[in-house]
């Protein structure tokens, strides 16, 4: 995850807007998943870095070439 962007915000709210607007066929349990993201994108940096510090910090460095 890089640096706090509304415009790469923005961006992915519409990409994802698109994607329900434009797939009808979608499963109810995908169109929910979507939906769900687009609900929860961050609209500040703080709730963003929030986000992400919430996700990262549990991992330790070397958490993904565990044995």
């Amino acid at each position: 995850m890089g640096p706090y962007s509304e415009q790469k915000q923005i961006e992915r709210a519409a990409s994802i807007q698109r994607l329900l607007d434009t797939t009808p066929n979608l499963s109810e349990r995908t169109r929910c998943m979507w939906q769900k993201h687009l609900k929860d994108l961050a609209v500040s940096e703080e709730e963003y870095n929030a986000k992400v510090k919430a996700i990262y910090s549990g991992m330790t460095r070397n958490a993904f070439y565990a044995s």
